[in-house]
């Protein structure tokens, strides 16, 4: 990477599968590109303590790997099941607590707040965030699966787009 981009890992979390995206900023342009994107996998019947684990030594390979200068991360979203919220907290707090190990700032969004920054429209359905996520960083491939990748992919755009008139660049 140039000194002219910035390195964003946007995190979609949760303890079955946790999306993760790094894209690059380019100085001065609306311009993102993907860097490397995908998900972390872990066994439902391991221990949650063992999932969690291996989360946290994912990402922590990720951040070793690609330096983010941020780190962006979806909010959790409360819907019916208080357990699985609960879980997707346990999950988050490794994620936050691995950034800010390394010293690295963390940005929360919405979910609402994603799909505005990435569609314009805070309602927008799944399929028209996975149309943008991967029109704007022109990404080819034909699924972007597990919804989990394209989520992550979509809150590293957020941060970028959101975070554009305070951008610094090394």
């Amino acid at each position: 990477m140039s000194s002219q981009e910035k390195i964003v890992l946007g995190i979609d979390p949760g303890t079955a599968t946790t999306g993760y995206g790094i894209i690059a900023k380019r100085k001065g342009s609306g311009v993102v590109k993907a860097v490397k994107y995908g998900v972390i996998v872990t066994k439902k019947e391991l221990p949650l303590s063992e999932r969690l684990f291996i989360i946290y030594q994912e990402i922590s390979q990720l951040i070793n790997n690609y330096h983010p200068a941020e780190v962006a991360v979806e909010e959790i979203f409360f819907n019916k099941n208080s357990k699985t919220a609960i879980s997707v907290g346990e999950a988050r707090g490794v994620i936050l607590l691995n950034a800010a190990m390394q010293s690295i700032p963390v940005f929360e969004y919405t979910p609402l707040q994603v799909k505005q920054s990435v569609v314009g429209y805070g309602r927008a359905k799944k399929e028209q965030v996975i149309y943008m996520v991967k029109t704007i960083l022109n990404i080819q491939e034909v699924k972007l699966t597990p919804d989990d990748v394209a989520d992550a992919l979509a809150v590293a755009i957020c941060h970028a787009f959101q975070s554009e008139i305070n951008y610094s660049y090394v």
